[in-house]
């Protein structure tokens, strides 16, 4: 017997009896309920009918229950994506019930990974903290009393004022994870006076970023994967990269189209097994790699000749490397030739293990390419060898041959892609510069040198009176994490620890205050990522509170909805602001200060309905068609898109207004006296110095034409980089290959590279570690063996225990025996192995193992005293957690490695494996942070510093960009 299929006129038929229905109840005065929403097959619930969607709860069946819903947009806070997602508020109780995604979102376009949804597992976490908390006893000692939220304001507003009227603004740091938003804290800071902006990118990022940074201006890349011929990938940007989930949709599409996806990686990782090439090298090779790939194009003729005659600045290297030579594009051809001939396919496969006639194969594919060539490479290789800048930088130059820069399939630098809004209040950068994040020896770090803080501090360069971390777990994040635990517990070193956090984490235990924010669904922050060749807004907002505001109920403070009494950091900063300047005599609370109420305080309504009305092109006039104001189309909305198909800014002709009183240097660079012309999109560039008269860099003369340009110092691509040339690295001013701290060169026959760059696809980073889906799915991380090497070593099946030793400690995990790792080469995951001692009460219960953490003077050690275990709490699945192993933490075992150029913490360990001894277990750990700090010492000794390299006398050059810059004076070199 078979049922009749509806057609589409029995829906429309349906879609209006339902309307009708609806009039008619209406007209009565009565409410309308509705059955379920759907009247056919759709994706997404339609947007019209977000104020009253109804399903079924397919968990009551046979019996029919139905749910009546608000869908309220935000944004999904567990990785950079920020992809969009739909909170489903029960109408009934105004409980969030679940999330999906939101469709409206141009980035993620409705779909996301297994962590958007899992927000509501963070939401609903029964170990979260949900008051305000202050330690009592030792630091450390895990005692604690609830206190109001005005008690922690006044206690810490008083401390910040004295330290900031003494003139101790060094003394203040607030040192940020992921930070979800586009520049807010960095403002508080700056309305503060303080250069106390500290981040995690220098353990993330910063190689990637260096390698753009020094070619374009600008430090990140902006793939158009959807419409490229080829893809070519550093790392495992499907599945554990930045910005994955929008990538992955649009590589996946690509790849549908028939483009060919390359990739370099180590290990098998998920987007390895979806590549047409993998690539497995030799760690730290990859930048020969692309160095062949570069000399075939130069070689073959592949390459764009114009875009290189136009764009290059090839003069600039003539004049300054070939000064015999004639300055004409024909002489720097010949030196291209001459440059890059060492870096032959065998020389290449000698260096990296891969076979000459495959690299071959893939360099041929990238110079079909064309114009339509996508590359990425972010963490990974950049993040992981000593110079993996270089790897980065060698990428762009493989883009830069192709001409397929600014082209539609191929790469665009980042800041063409993003928007990020002009904000209500602008203060003018701090007066002072921190040494304690932007220290001499590094004056080209991309980065605060985060990870250093422990050992500036114990060298004497300053303490902290207060330090806050947001978002952010130190001493389990960074390398060497008991040396942090060492100056967290320091109370000379460090005299306040602040953690805003929503959930236990490593660190916390070690504050002074415990004060609790909000996850994705309960705070505010706007936000924009280059993901196409367009720009969009993303707003993530408390979805209770859009829901209230939407039903007409008044809600002026974002803990009148949150469970408990969780904030958000955005009205935690300005309370905080007054607390510090309750008169205004400081000048720090005019800047969280209502415009519209002078003498209020700024609520965040205003703040980001200012924004969006006045800094935000199209969208007042899309909200006013809709009868909306802008800031109630984007809590309606969630995402705006503001524009596509941006194209090559580089090509833009400079507009007549800003060539008055220009002048073009000798090399085309053109500068201009017309004042910079206001524009709502504030998005981090670099920013070349002025000429000697003080007019600022406007654009470059290209074959007469005036241009944007680059933001650079030439005002082009830079293949020769004038300030590396400059700033005591001139040996490394071209793209080129730096052999790796752990280059075969640099190992003992006994050592082998531990790779631990990379993450599970499922992990939360340092949002929060309780996301019990996410635990099930990715709870522990073994240690990747190959075959031939668990042979040689003995480790006889998957599962046994090995113990891996770096050069302060060791661990002890569980081996997995694969093929998806190179020979020669172990990988194990970081970010697991989560724990707390057994005197520190509140934890994660289905992550945190309970440890006996035990400290002889310099030596420390770890063993675990009980795994996770089923247990009794407010979610019935706590009784159910079926996995006893949640990793070990391989991070506390790794000695700092700052690269003195990028200043990125070089990943990649010289590590010694075997079998494990008869005491050691699971999760053991052993540090020596003596041994420690000789390491840092050993780094330290590689830099070039400004005292000895600056040309100008300045600390850092002032091109480059930074999250806050201070003041000229602050800028000088000190005095010994």
């Amino acid at each position: 017997m078979f049922k009749r299929k509806h057609t589409s006129d029995d829906i429309d038929a349906r879609a209006e009896r339902v309307s009708a229905a609806r009039r008619a109840t209406e007209a009565r005065g009565e409410t309308f309920y509705q059955g379920p929403s759907a009247v056919h097959l759709a994706s997404f619930p339609p947007k019209e009918r977000w104020d009253d969607w109804v399903e079924l709860d397919s968990r009551s069946w046979p019996k029919r229950v139905e749910h009546r819903y608000m869908l309220v947009p935000t944004t999904c806070f567990n990785c950079e994506s920020a992809c969009g997602l739909l909170a489903y508020v029960d109408r009934d109780d105004m409980h969030v019930r679940k999330f999906e995604g939101n469709p409206e979102h141009p980035g993620s376009r409705g779909r996301n990974c297994a962590k958007g949804p899992a927000t509501i597992n963070q939401i609903t976490d029964p170990d979260r903290i949900l008051y305000p908390l202050r330690r009592v006893g030792p630091r450390g000692g895990g005692q604690w009393e609830r206190v109001s939220w005005d008690t922690a304001l006044d206690a810490l507003g008083e401390r910040l004022r004295t330290a900031i009227t003494e003139e101790r603004q060094n003394e203040i740091m607030v040192h940020l994870g992921r930070p979800g938003e586009d520049g807010y804290t960095e403002r508080v800071l700056a309305s503060w006076g303080v250069d106390g902006h500290n981040s995690h990118t220098n353990v993330c990022s910063s190689g990637g970023r260096t390698g753009y940074q020094f070619w374009m201006g600008i430090d990140r890349p902006s793939p158009d994967h959807a419409n490229a011929k080829v893809i070519y990938l550093i790392s495992s940007h499907l599945e554990t990269g930045h910005y994955f989930n929008p990538h992955a949709q649009r590589i996946t599409e690509a790849k549908a189209n028939g483009a060919k996806v390359i990739v370099l990686d180590t290990r098998l990782s998920n987007t390895a097994t979806h590549a047409d090439y993998w690539l497995s090298p030799q760690p730290g090779s990859e930048a020969a790699i692309n160095l062949a790939i570069a000399r075939h194009l130069i070689t073959t003729g592949a390459y764009d000749r114009d875009f290189v005659r136009r764009w290059w600045n090839w003069a600039q290297y003539l004049q300054a490397c070939a000064p015999d030579l004639p300055p004409v594009f024909e002489s720097f051809e010949a030196e291209l030739s001459r440059l890059y001939d060492e870096f032959t396919f065998e020389y290449a496969s000698a260096e990296s293990g891969i076979a000459a006639d495959i690299l071959r194969a893939v360099a041929e594919t990238v110079a079909g390419a064309g114009h339509r060539f996508a590359a990425h490479c972010w963490r990974s290789a950049a993040a992981s060898n000593l110079g993996g800048w270089q790897v980065s930088r060698t990428v762009v130059l493989l883009s830069a041959l192709l001409g397929a820069i600014g082209t539609e399939g191929g790469t665009y630098p980042n800041a063409w892609n993003k928007f990020v809004p002009k904000p209500i209040h602008t203060p003018a950068h701090p007066a002072v510069w921190q040494d304690l994040t932007w220290p001499l020896e590094y004056p080209l770090a991309q980065n605060e040198m985060s990870f250093l803080l422990p050992h500036l501090i114990k060298d004497g360069r300053g303490r902290l009176d207060t330090y806050f971390s947001r978002v952010y777990n130190p001493v389990w994040t960074n390398p060497d994490g008991l040396s942090w635990m060492e100056v967290l517990t320091d109370e000379q070193a460090v005299g306040c620890y602040v953690a805003l956090t929503p959930t236990w984490n490593e660190s916390a235990y070690l504050a002074d205050w415990v004060l609790p924010m909000g996850h994705a669904s309960e705070r505010h922050d706007t936000h924009s990522y280059e993901q196409y060749d367009g720009q969009w807004l993303g707003f993530r907002q408390p979805v209770l509170r859009a829901a209230k505001q939407r039903l007409g109920e008044t809600v002026t403070d974002t803990r009148d909805v949150n469970p408990g009494e969780v904030w958000e950091e955005n009205e935690f900063w300005i309370d905080l602001s007054w607390r510090i300047d309750p008169d205004g005599e400081l000048g720090i609370r005019q800047h969280h200060e209502s415009r519209a109420h002078p003498g209020e305080k700024l609520g965040v309504d205003e703040y980001y309905g200012w924004m969006f009305e006045n800094s935000v092109p199209g969208l007042p006039e899309k909200a006013a068609a809709e009868g909306l104001t802008p800031l109630e189309f984007m809590r309606r909305y969630g995402a705006f898109e503001i524009a596509k198909g941006i194209g090559a800014v580089h090509e833009h002709e400079i507009p007549a207004d800003e060539l008055e009183g220009s002048h073009v240097d000798e090399s085309g660079r053109i500068y201009t006296s017309a004042p910079k012309p206001a524009s709502p999109n504030v998005v981090p560039l670099a920013a070349p110095d002025p000429d000697a008269q003080g007019r600022r860099a406007v654009g470059v003369r290209v074959d007469d034409q005036l241009l944007r340009g680059f933001p650079t110092p030439s005002g082009r691509l830079e293949f020769y980089s004038t300030t590396l040339a400059a700033w005591g690295w001139p040996e490394h001013a071209l793209p080129g290959y730096i052999k790796s701290h752990v280059h075969p060169e640099n190992l003992d026959d006994d050592q082998m590279v531990l790779l631990s760059t990379f993450r599970l696809p499922t992990q939360i980073h340092t949002r929060s570690a309780n996301a019990k889906w996410l635990d099930e799915l990715a709870h522990t991380n073994p240690v990747w063996v190959h075959p031939s090497d668990a042979a040689r070593l003995g480790v006889a099946r998957t599962g046994d225990l090995v113990r891996v030793e770096t050069a302060i400690g060791h661990f002890v995990a569980k081996a997995w025996i694969t093929e998806g790792i190179r020979p020669g080469v172990v990988a194990c995951s970081h970010h697991m192995g989560r724990w707390r001692t057994e005197q520190q009460a509140g934890g994660v219960g289905s992550m945190m193992a309970t440890v006996d953490l035990a400290r002889d003077g310099d030596e420390w050690s770890m063993t675990r005293l009980r795994p996770v275990a089923p247990h009794a709490s407010s979610d019935p699945d706590t009784q159910r957690i079926w996995w006893s192993d949640t990793g070990v933490h391989q991070n506390l075992t790794f000695p700092v490695h700052p690269d003195p150029i990028s200043g990125m913490h070089c990943w990649h360990q010289a590590v010694r494996v075997t079998p494990a001894g008869p005491g050691d277990r699971a999760g053991d750990i052993s540090v020596d942070t003596a041994a420690s700090r000789e390491v840092y010492r050993d780094w330290l000794a590689k830099t070039r510093g400004a005292r000895l390299v600056s040309p100008d006398g300045n600390r850092r050059p002032n091109w480059l960009m930074r999250p806050l810059k201070p003041g000229e004076d602050a800028r000088r070199i000190p005095s010994p």
